[in-house]
């Protein structure tokens, strides 16, 4: 499995584990209030859904009231499919929250566990934070080793994009140094506007997060009503 996919497992069966939701609602979610998955597309979303039932972790059922069983068919639309949680998908998820390898100081996979970190505890959260603070000041280090080797070969622009991502580098790690310091204080960051989002604060290599060449959310979107 790869990384990336490894990671929209994780969030799916994350997001399913508040509610279940249609197809639709979980791209939805993953897109806006997980912002850092806007890149997944539906041809993405569903290959993944049809694993997770394969392997028991989440079940099939009709559309959730009536409504939804009547109105596919009246239609001639196929009804529309809730993705539920089952009891092993839910003790995967909490394994997979309880895992604080280097995995989990990547940019995208750091995010993704950010954006759990409501469900999972203190003591592997400060864990995940600590690895993901140790992994940016190592790239600050060789991005600074690196920058004064070249600099005298740089052009300005060239300079001043490294620059700019030594500084989301910098910023990232400041940022974690406050986060680190409200969980060993026992301050928990629910309801609170200093949280954040993962994605403002994670960085892309030495770019710093500046967007991704062709980074769409996807153009293959089906009908709102389907699976």
């Amino acid at each position: 499995m790869s990384r990336r996919s490894g990671i929209l497992e994780f969030a799916v069966l994350g997001l399913l584990r508040e509610s279940p939701m249609h197809g639709y609602e979980l791209r939805k979610r993953l897109n806006t209030s997980l912002g850092v998955f806007r890149a997944f597309s539906y041809g993405t979303l569903y290959p993944c859904l049809k694993t997770l039932v394969a392997n028991g972790w989440l079940i099939e059922e009709p559309g959730s009231t009536p409504e939804d069983a009547l109105a596919a068919p009246l239609a001639g639309r196929r009804a529309k499919i809730v993705y539920r949680l089952t009891a092993e998908g839910k003790e995967h998820f909490e394994e997979l929250l309880s895992q604080t390898g280097p995995d989990a100081y990547e940019d995208e996979t750091f995010a993704a566990r950010f954006a759990f970190f409501g469900q999972t505890s203190r003591d592997v959260r400060m864990r995940v934070l600590e690895g993901r603070r140790s992994r940016l000041e190592e790239r600050l280090e060789k991005m600074g080793a690196s920058l004064a080797r070249t600099r005298e070969r740089l052009d300005d622009y060239t300079l001043e994009l490294q620059r700019h991502g030594m500084e989301s580098v910098e910023r990232e790690v400041r940022w974690l140094n406050e986060l680190i310091e409200s969980e060993r204080a026992g301050r928990d960051l629910k309801g609170s506007p200093s949280g954040g989002s993962a994605q403002q604060h994670t960085t892309s290599g030495s770019t710093g997060g500046l967007p991704r060449p062709g980074d769409t959310s996807g153009t293959d979107s089906p009908d709102e009503t389907a699976t």
